[in-house]
């Protein structure tokens, strides 16, 4: 069954997903949506995030015992010993 759900477009630009096709795409508040334009029509969908690959892997490894400064300077001392192989 085809049904129709109108919104008003305000001055802004802005219009009011109707609750229907929100539970629908599984719209939820801060959620990222995209329109997409194909032909003669335009798709409106939930954005798909990309999962970012290494989240799974955050706190591994536990903290730096001595805290970012520590790690800067870490960090710094290993690109100055690659500067010297060269």
């Amino acid at each position: 069954m085809v049904r129709n759900h109108t919104s008003r477009l305000t001055s802004k630009g802005q219009i009011t997903i109707p609750r229907e096709i929100r539970q629908r795409l599984g719209l939820h508040e801060g959620d990222r949506v995209e329109f997409v334009a194909e032909d003669r029509q335009t798709i409106v969908r939930r954005l798909a995030e990309k999962e970012n690959p290494f989240a799974k892997y955050a706190g591994a490894l536990g903290t730096f015992p001595e805290g970012k400064k520590k790690i800067d300077e870490w960090v710094r001392g290993l690109r100055d010993d690659r500067r010297d192989e060269k």
